[in-house]
């Protein structure tokens, strides 16, 4: 079971401040498998390939889709992922007990669990051991991460390391933005956390008054596998008290790591000119509503 999720995910909740390039996805750039396939340790080692052998650094994939300029998608990833028996990367041809259908790669795509989306190349056409990098576009000028003062007149792609561990984030997915709720009630709160590296969901912080006070996700239900081997996301439900006397509020959801990696509280400190890796604490704006009770007293029915 492994979780792939797209390194831009929920980039719209960075757009709604600040302008940005990228695809505006909100929280669903992600998703969660049961694949299989033939491990690529033993396909490299069936192939001749001496781990121990220090020019080998990059295991290379290219899909058989090309870009308008006719060059294929391609990425890499370091051979201590790639080698790694427990690293658990995958030429993977069956998706949940059923035969890779096209839009999620056929024939056969790479599973790099715990890495981001763009490594896990669909349609996979060649795969090569290389000393250096891809040097494909989306692996030196694109999927990369910048301090929050980089801009476009000033950034430098070389200077900056291709993603591959993705951070911990979490999602609420129900109730929906902008739901009505009523002031005071405890409401219930549902979503998914994920972690890239291995890291397992511990923990699911929730608020619904600026972090002021905080409850716990009651329920985390993920896989059996354990750190640094846990690929999958974690389905969580838990409740938090509306605040009374306001118009509307924000719930947040703030995920806990294996190794205890915390989401940050806002964007501002890990905005990108991209807006990728985003880790920040989810927030739901929800309208609070108040019932007004009217009691007659019977004499006045009269």
């Amino acid at each position: 079971v492994a979780t792939v999720q797209c390194a831009g995910n929920r980039r719209a909740e960075m757009r709604a401040t600040r302008n940005l390039k990228g695809l505006e996805w909100r929280g669903g750039a992600i998703g969660n498998a049961e694949w299989a396939g033939a491990k690529l340790c033993d396909v490299l080692k069936a192939a001749g390939i001496d781990e121990n052998d220090e020019r080998l650094r990059h295991v290379h994939f290219e899909g058989l889709d090309t870009d308008p300029s006719n060059s294929p998608y391609g990425a890499s990833i370091p051979i201590e992922k790639a080698i790694d028996p427990r690293g658990d990367v995958l030429l993977a041809y069956e998706m949940n007990g059923e035969t890779l259908n096209r839009d999620h790669g056929y024939p056969v795509r790479v599973i790099v669990p715990g890495v981001a989306g763009a490594r896990n190349v669909k349609w996979l056409g060649r795969i090569y051991v290389s000393d250096v990098e891809s040097d494909s576009h989306w692996q030196q000028n694109d999927y990369k991460g910048f301090n929050p003062s980089t801009d476009w007149d000033t950034v430098d792609f070389t200077k900056s390391p291709a993603i591959q561990d993705m951070p911990v984030t979490s999602s609420i997915c129900s109730p929906a933005g902008g739901s009505k709720v009523t002031g005071g009630q405890e409401l219930t709160v549902s979503g998914y956390a994920w972690s890239g590296g291995g890291r397992a969901i511990v923990r699911v912080d929730l608020t619904a008054d600026g972090g002021k006070t905080w409850t716990q996700a009651d329920s985390l239900v993920q896989d059996s596998a354990r750190h640094p081997r846990h690929w999958g996301w974690t389905v969580w439900t838990g409740k938090v008290k509306i605040p009374e006397g306001v118009d509307s509020a924000e719930v947040w959801s703030k995920a806990v790591d294996s190794s205890y990696n915390v989401q940050p509280e806002s964007f501002s400190n890990i905005w990108n000119l991209y807006t990728h890796c985003i880790s920040f604490v989810i927030n739901q704006d929800i309208v609070i509503i108040y019932l007004l009770f009217v009691f007659f007293d019977n004499h006045m029915q009269h």
